[in-house]
């Protein structure tokens, strides 16, 4: 883990996307943190020595979704596919696909494992897993604040966790989409997935992937719009609004609770989600998961 020293900064953007305002002072204390998401190979450690049974492999409960289709009602997670040409950025069911047996010994469903995945960060884990392996670990997860405080790496007011640059001098930074989106890839033999952890340059506090390869899970329940704060009175270590504030208004009768991602992940393109940013946030269903997200924990002073 690495010290973050804590301190005042400025949260959020006024110039991002509308959820990511007002730009606000707000202040952390000291805390320790993950100097990397959590890997395949911790997650396993933590599965062996307990038991625990992930959310995606666990078939869901039809009084829990009424009216689901039967066929959903068995486990599985979302996985992104790329697509085979060009298709529209609105449709997102284009390149993500619910597939049963999907979980995170199987990133991309039946038939795929974790060789050569060791040190990849653990993907496919609801909010209970999270929580599960960080109690397991003596810690927790971090709040909002304290994840993009510690992305921004000292850094006050930058546009992304090393600078205003995208890519400086032509180098990608993060695990970020390089190519088309959704179906062509310019990396290093055509990949689409995660890279291990530490594979690009870590930010001004030592931290790597803190920007895309996953999204990551924090504490704080979902808010579209945080409280803005007078110049003179930033909040210490604030914690997003109740659960209430976090059901989707849209589909009110689900009841969906939601937590906030931060980082953007490897699916993050300039045509289609410029979230690869530490002002950059995301409301994940907490009983969602996905072949894109993952995690890190942190420990209090």
């Amino acid at each position: 883990m690495v010290w973050i020293p804590g301190g005042r900064f400025r949260m959020g953007s006024d110039v991002g996307y509308p959820e990511e305002a007002p730009s606000r002072p707000v202040e952390v204390a000291g805390f320790w943190i993950d100097a990397t998401p959590v890997t395949n190979r911790q997650f396993a450690r933590f599965v062996r020595e307990t038991g625990w049974v992930t959310w995606a492999e666990l078939a869901p409960l039809a009084e829990d979704y009424p009216g689901a289709a039967p066929e959903m009602l068995q486990p599985g997670s979302l996985v992104f596919f790329p697509t085979e040409g060009p298709v529209p950025l609105q449709d997102i069911t284009a390149w993500w696909r619910w597939t049963p047996g999907a979980d995170w010994r199987h990133p991309t469903g039946p038939g795929s494992d974790l060789a050569g995945l060791d040190h990849h960060p653990v993907v496919h884990l609801a909010w209970q897993d999270v929580e599960a392996y960080a109690a397991w670990a003596g810690k927790d997860l971090p709040t909002e604040a304290e994840w993009e405080f510690a992305a921004r790496g000292g850094l006050d007011g930058a546009e992304f966790a090393w600078g205003d640059e995208l890519e400086p001098h032509g180098r990608p930074m993060a695990n970020t989409w390089q190519g088309a989106f959704p179906y062509q890839s310019r990396k290093p033999g055509g990949a689409f997935r995660t890279t291990p952890v530490r594979s690009f340059p870590p930010n001004g506090y030592g931290l790597s992937d803190m920007i895309g390869n996953v999204w990551e899970w924090t504490r704080d329940w979902w808010a579209a719009h945080p409280a803005a704060t007078s110049g003179c009175c930033a909040p210490q270590n604030p914690v997003g609004g109740p659960r209430e504030g976090s059901i989707d208004p849209c589909q009110p009768d689900l009841a969906i609770a939601r937590k906030v991602l931060k980082g953007g992940s490897h699916l993050c393109a300039p045509s289609y989600c410029r979230r690869y940013r530490p002002a950059a946030r995301h409301a994940q269903p907490i009983d969602t998961s996905t072949s894109h997200v993952g995690f890190r924990c942190v420990v209090r002073s």
